[in-house]
């Protein structure tokens, strides 16, 4: 008996030192070689995954009063920012006393005290109960101290500038997607970052200040100067009050560079309130987005072609006799006038028809389209703003002479306002192709990259310029002198007057719709500015009564506004 009783006891001692044994190897495994999987799976019931998207970079201007052009030391204005919209909710359960926290509420919210406290009263636990807070309201409802509140903020993008450039920069579209203009081009670079945050109870955020600021969206400096892009934009308002236009735009550009200092459209619209346009066709920029046939602006192309190849100079002659006749076909001046014996600085002064295509005969088709090409007018800019349209003109390029002779004047083929006025910058700095550019920087953390112009080598020689350019100065200091000259300062360009081409492509509007336009830069022998008028269907009879004075006036401006030493004395001007 006494043996079976020992070992019933030496069977159980056994047994609890082997379970003993068991449980202390379980809890090695658990608490030191598993202990890294088993602490991830506990936080894992803890925290929250959100996936956190850093804010939308912000975009930009600087003035250039004292710069003349250049960036670095002007005015900044904001374009384009984030701008706090904050949403506040409360939690129910957590209100001790719920009719004085609806009392205390009601002020700072401008709600009534009985709504609050009927939202609060009901069967949910979180309420919101106010939205598009800014972040001022917000604070006097912090001050409140009031248990259970809490607060989430949805940034909206806005627009401070309203209309102003209106379409250049585009909008953040309701999928906060940019559409349009910088907004759309540089989409991928202004937006933020997204990263997943780690956010649990009892645990720091494993997403530190350094994370926040790398998450943060890309900033950009456009090249616009604010006060010039102000001018032209009044200037195209003004002629909607003076001439009716159905629209209008402007570019004023550094020629040299490239640089875009102005582009304004009329109509504009409020980026704020995008979604209440009716009238899609509004956000287009037209000065990169649509094609037109240039008119007369296009006649110095064709005279630069004709002079660089050597086959006339500023004083050739031809009779002329109001008309052209191709095949059967013919071609007329501008209101049928007949001029006689003109020489070729008279034909742009007067803005011959006949002359240019007097101008185009003297060489071979092809090489006139191979300038027509060099001049960029058969290919995109580049220039850094969504969609741009093109055309190659191929029907130009296998046309007969008719085609050729009217595209000699503008008309027949199809270009951009910015196409022009990059063809224009080509005659104003000595013969270089240039790329148009809206972006000055773009500003990442701490880094700026600044936009490197591209400048092609020279298209037409130094000589070939040196005639041109008094021919351009004439046209202004010839017959628009009333209209177009600033006293003490020699400007250059040309006025075009085109008709309109029907819907279907067969003929043209009545005459009494036309584009007018003027393109010129100054000071005329050491270009800084440059500047390209389109005004649609005005009324007036000629460019000249309608974008000439534009021109005028915001060359003026831009003299005034960078101080542009004068080329002479007003007072006792050079004699002619």
């Amino acid at each position: 008996m006494k043996k079976n009783v020992n070992w019933r006891i030496n069977f159980i001692l056994v047994f609890v030192i082997a379970c003993g044994a068991a449980v202390i190897v379980r809890l090695f495994f658990l608490q030191v070689l598993d202990h890294k999987l088993f602490e991830a799976q506990a936080l894992g019931q803890q925290i929250n995954f959100n996936d956190v998207m850093g804010p939308r970079g912000q975009i930009f201007c600087e003035n250039s009063q004292e710069t003349r052009g250049n960036a670095g030391s002007g005015e900044v204005k904001s374009l384009a920012i984030n701008k706090d919209n904050w949403t506040i909710a409360v939690n129910s359960n957590d209100i001790i006393d719920k009719p004085a926290f609806a009392q205390s509420l009601s002020k700072k919210i401008n709600e009534s005290a009985d709504a609050i406290f009927s939202a609060i009263n009901n069967q949910s636990s979180y309420v919101i109960l106010k939205k598009d807070l800014s972040s001022n309201e917000l604070d006097k409802i912090k001050a409140l101290k009031l248990r259970g509140l809490s607060w989430q903020n949805n940034p909206e993008r806005y627009y401070p500038q309203g209309q102003m450039a209106a379409q250049t920069l585009g909008f953040l579209g309701g999928t906060g997607q940019g559409q349009y203009g910088v907004e759309g081009y540089y989409n991928d670079i202004l937006t933020g970052k997204s990263k997943i945050q780690q956010d649990g109870a009892g645990l720091n955020s494993l997403f530190s200040n350094d994370d926040q600021e790398s998450l943060n969206g890309s900033d950009i400096y456009l090249t616009i100067d604010y006060n010039i892009q102000f001018q032209a934009e009044n200037l195209l308002k003004q002629e909607k009050e003076k001439d009716n236009i159905d629209s209008g735009q402007i570019v004023v550009m550094n020629p040299n560079t490239g640089k875009i200092l102005a582009l304004a459209n009329f109509p504009g619209f409020d980026p704020n309130q995008y979604a209440k346009e009716g009238d899609l066709n509004v956000f287009q920029n037209s000065v990169v987005q649509k094609l037109f046939e240039p008119g007369s602006i296009m006649k110095p192309f064709t005279m630069a072609a004709a002079l660089n190849e050597g086959k006339l100079t500023p004083n050739t002659t031809y009779v002329d006799t109001g008309v052209a006749t191709f095949n059967g076909r013919s071609i007329h001046n501008y209101a049928d006038e007949k001029y006689g014996k003109q020489t070729m600085t008279q034909v742009l002064e007067f803005s011959i028809n006949t002359g240019a295509v007097f101008a185009e005969q003297q060489m071979p088709h092809k090489i006139f389209f191979d300038y027509i090409d060099k001049f960029g007018l058969t290919q995109k800019t580049g220039i850094d703003l969504q969609s741009e349209a093109y055309s190659r003109n191929d029907s130009l390029k296998n046309g007969g002479d008719i085609q050729y002779a009217t595209a000699s004047f503008g008309q027949g083929i199809i270009l951009t306002p910015i196409q022009i006025a990059r063809g224009y910058c080509a005659l104003a700095n000595g013969g270089h192709l240039v790329k148009p550019y809206i972006v000055e920087k773009i500003v990442t953390g701490n880094t700026e990259t600044y936009t490197k112009p591209e400048i092609s080598s020279p298209i037409v020689s130094q000589e070939t310029l040196s005639q041109l350019t008094p021919m351009l100065v004439n046209v202004i200091d010839g017959g628009l002198k009333r209209i177009g000259k600033v006293p003490g300062y020699y400007l250059a360009g040309k006025t075009g007057t085109a008709q309109i081409p029907l819907a279907n492509g067969r003929g043209y509007e009545a005459d009494n719709h036309t584009i007018q336009s003027f393109v010129g830069f100054g000071p005329a022998f050491h270009p800084q500015f440059l500047i390209m008028i389109k005004l649609d269907n005005p009324n007036a009879a000629k460019s000249s009564l309608s974008a000439v004075p534009v021109f005028k006036q915001l060359s003026q401006y831009i003299i005034n506004y960078w101080q542009i030493p004068p080329d002479y004395d007003a007072a006792n001007p050079p004699k002619e």
